[in-house]
């Protein structure tokens, strides 16, 4: 099974190329470039390096969020369209999950953190089987800042984050994580390409500041 996988929730994208659970190659690029989309060029980086041709994808797999609005956006695009171009399925992780799995960390259950802004944080549980698979314990929500760490004692699990916090273990989301994530794959199966959109968690900041400047919702054509 030929995969290609791809995150791009925070600020650091990732894209991988995976051959079964063996990984054939893998980048990671800076998504907050003013000069240049980045992504896509990776991509099709890693499927050179992998030796692997386009049509020969045979899955694409997305990291779903939550994150940064911008670049779940770009990914989600890209993947959509590799899917669609290929004719192969569509299938969503989520990207917490992935953070986990850009980790050394032993088995055991965690708690994902995401920067928010606004003094917020996404939170979810996630745990490492024994077979060092990764599932998803309790999906994503949004709590202050302030509340982490109690979180954290109250589940008695360790806290991972994508940004530095006290105390906490320091990761990015990999793509090449989707290897250890099957049962995840298996139980949600593929996306429908026409409708599915990344889990971004709230509104873009954009929207935001737009629709407090004319205090009244942004107009979707």
């Amino acid at each position: 099974m030929i995969t290609l996988a791809i995150d791009a929730s925070t600020y650091a994208g990732d894209v991988a190329v995976l051959d079964g659970v063996n990984v054939l190659a893998e980048e990671c690029v800076e998504m907050k470039c003013a000069e240049r989309e980045r992504l896509m060029p990776a991509v099709a980086s890693v499927l050179n390096r992998a030796g692997v041709e386009t049509q020969d994808i045979q899955r694409v797999v997305c990291g779903a969020g939550p994150g940064s609005f911008t670049s779940l956006r770009i990914a989600a695009a890209i993947a959509k369209g590799m899917a669609s171009g290929v004719g192969c399925p569509l299938f969503a992780v989520p990207s917490m999950a992935l953070i986990l799995g850009g980790t050394n960390l032993n088995r055991g259950r965690y708690l994902i953190a995401v920067n928010a802004l606004r003094g917020e944080f996404y939170v979810g549980l996630y745990v490492i089987e024994s077979d060092w698979s990764i599932a998803e314990l309790e999906r994503a929500r949004l709590v202050d800042a302030a509340d982490i760490v109690g979180l954290a004692a109250e589940h008695n699990v360790t806290i991972v984050c994508s940004s530095p916090f006290p105390d906490a273990a320091t990761a990015t989301p990999r793509s090449s994580a989707v290897s250890r994530m099957e049962g995840i794959l298996r139980e949600r199966g593929p996306v429908a390409l026409d409708g599915w959109e990344p889990a971004y968690g709230r509104l873009a900041e954009a929207q935001v500041r737009w629709e407090c400047a004319h205090g009244r919702p942004l107009p979707v054509k």
